[in-house]
């Protein structure tokens, strides 16, 4: 059975370098026929793909329709053949999110050719968005920035997000982007940078604003905070003693950090975030080369998680039987 990864746009090298040896390289989709990981650099999971021999379009139709419903297709090789099957199946809707609707609930399965005759496909994905792209409804008018979608991003995958008067700290907060989801949400937002807000944030409601150095701050001055927020510019190993003082405090509900590189992805010190106690490293669909470390990660609650123990590619295969191979 084995795994696919689909690696994030222009990220593939990090993705392999992360997860070691694979058998296969598909454009995006690295193929191993090792377990499933966590992989930060992966835009979306692939579980346990099986590998379908097929004579014609229809067949390849009826075979993916005999495992379930809904699919999505990653063009990446025989792509006017592959997209006369995704013709056939049924329509997946891909509208923009509503922020802060939740993320879609439905079965949702990935697939790709190989070959013109062979299909790769897997039922059970990481995440709930087609290929693990989010697409919001934006804001074009009001955020000082487009940062503001890393953290929607964030706050949908993680299925949870700060409700009124929820008190938040967004270090390294200018232009403002973060604060301005914070508060939108009806939290209560201390803004730390030695750079100014946007005027359009810092007059907001429930703003208050440090023109200081996040990384200057002292946890006992400040007190508990219910969501850490942190998209500040610098080094990875900086950021990593700034999240382990305010771990070491105690007085942190959920920390969401921008694990940022400045040069050579440092996988070094993204493993010692990974390896944090209770959180998930990953590439946001809107990150660019960085990574969003959250703690603590809701294991069992949310899309992003591992599948279920024990669950069964091969009870939702109808009697359709396939060529199983890596």
């Amino acid at each position: 059975m084995g795994t696919a990864y689909l690696a994030s746009d222009g990220f593939l090298a990090e993705l392999l370098d992360e997860i070691g040896g694979v058998e296969t390289v598909v454009g995006r989709l690295a193929i191993t026929s090792a377990p499933p990981r966590w992989a930060a650099w992966a835009q979306c999971i692939w579980y346990d793909p099986v590998i379908m021999t097929v004579a014609s379009i229809k067949q390849g139709v009826r075979a993916l329709r005999a495992i379930q419903r809904n699919w999505v297709l990653y063009p990446a090789r025989h792509v006017g053949r592959a997209r006369l099957i995704q013709a056939g199946l049924p329509h997946v809707s891909a509208r923009p999110l509503q922020f802060p609707d939740p993320a879609p609930a439905a079965a949702l399965g990935s697939w790709t050719l190989l070959a013109p005759g062979t299909i790769l496909a897997a039922p059970v994905c990481s995440s709930p968005f087609p290929l693990g792209a989010p697409r919001f409804v934006e804001d074009r008018a009001a955020p000082p920035n487009r940062a503001y979608l890393k953290l929607w991003e964030a706050f949908t995958l993680l299925g949870r997000r700060p409700g009124p008067g929820a008190r938040c700290l967004d270090l390294g907060a200018s232009p403002g982007g973060w604060t301005w989801v914070l508060q939108r949400l009806g939290a209560t937002v201390t803004s730390v940078d030695k750079a100014p807000l946007a005027s359009s944030v810092t007059g907001l409601p429930g703003v208050t604003t440090l023109r200081e150095s996040a990384f200057a701050l002292d946890p006992k001055r400040v007190g508990a905070v219910e969501w850490l927020c942190c998209d500040v510019v610098c080094y990875p190993e900086r950021l990593l003693g700034l999240v382990l003082r305010w771990l070491d405090a105690g007085l942190v509900g959920t920390a969401i950090c921008s694990v940022k590189f400045q040069g050579p992805t440092d996988h070094a010190i993204a493993r010692r975030f990974a390896d944090i106690p209770g959180s998930r490293l990953l590439h946001l669909h809107h990150n660019k080369h960085e990574l969003t470390w959250i703690w603590p990660w809701p294991t069992g609650q949310t899309a992003l998680d591992e599948p279920p123990v024990g669950h069964d590619v091969a009870s939702r295969q109808g009697e359709t039987k396939h060529d199983i191979a890596l």
